[in-house]
């Protein structure tokens, strides 16, 4: 298997959304984003896989060298095999993946978070960064677009994190701010019981409102600081925020029934949502 196999694989593999966005850029840029898109797979796999934290530690500590042999002009791994001969192409630097490796240490070494400036610090890392090197790829002109594109990554952790709440509580980890499961009067041991009726309450529905809110407004933080000038080209993160926004609005639909279920939307459907947003440009 060829690394851009791998990668191909890797990405399709998945199930992500993100996958539907690749699909409309031309060869190289695709190429590009499937490869980087699979690393960050590697490493995010290293901690939501691990039975032990010792373990974990050691591969993403050979990620980091990895990542430095690759840089150096001698990769071993497909999907840093496959990313190299782009790099230079699409600005993307060993200090991009480095960063999204550090944000997947924090998963390991921390399970809860303070308050909310504490998780924009970790969304920074695993998915501001990302949106960075995304928008890069797709074809930046603008300063500005970085600060989009940060924006933008937020506001997609935000909803990742909603739709994860019963996922992550069953690997023991919470990522709604502690301050914030105060101020609405939520357990963290409500959460991570996740016993019938599932903690659901009155309390629990208003933190999730809350939230969802808040990820909203992210997403209309980032379209009023894209460009005009990038938004064309930046059309696979307006596809991603599309379909982002229709799976926070069929989870309030489900009225928050995250503890128990994750919700998702069929490929079909998120398929639909980012040709409707190819023919429309915006």
């Amino acid at each position: 298997m060829t690394p851009q196999q791998y990668v191909q694989d890797k990405a399709a593999g998945s199930g992500s959304s993100f996958y539907y966005a690749f699909l409309f850029l031309p060869p190289p840029r695709r190429a590009a984003i499937t490869a980087f898109y699979a690393f960050c797979r590697e490493v995010d796999d290293v901690v939501d896989e691990a039975s032990d934290r010792g373990v974990a530690a050691a591969k993403l500590q050979w990620w980091r060298q990895e990542v430095a042999q690759a840089w150096a002009g001698q990769p071993s791994h497909p999907v840093t095999q496959a990313l190299l001969p782009l790099a230079d192409d699409f600005g993307i630097l060993a200090a991009h993946l480095l960063a999204v490796i550090e944000g997947c240490q924090t998963d390991l070494d921390q399970t809860r978070f303070l308050d909310y400036p504490a998780l924009q610090r970790y969304c920074h890392l695993v998915a501001g960064v990302v949106g960075e090197v995304a928008a890069n790829i797709f074809g930046r002109t603008e300063a500005a677009t970085v600060q989009y594109a940060h924006q933008l990554g937020l506001a997609l952790q935000l909803t990742n994190i909603i739709r994860d709440v019963g996922d992550d509580a069953r690997r023991g980890r919470i990522y709604l701010p502690m301050s914030e499961l105060k101020q609405f009067d939520v357990k963290a041991e409500e959460l991570l019981r996740r016993e019938a009726p599932w903690g659901y309450s009155e309390r629990f529905d208003a933190l999730m409102r809350f939230q969802v809110g808040r990820a909203d407004a992210a997403y209309d933080a980032a379209m009023a600081l894209l460009p005009e000038a990038d938004r064309q080209a930046q059309k696979p993160g307006l596809m991603m925020a599309h379909i982002y926004r229709t799976l926070l609005r069929e989870i309030e639909a489900q009225g928050f029934r995250v503890l128990h279920q994750r919700t998702s939307l069929t490929p079909v459907r998120k398929l639909w949502i980012a040709a409707r947003t190819q023919l429309r440009g915006h």
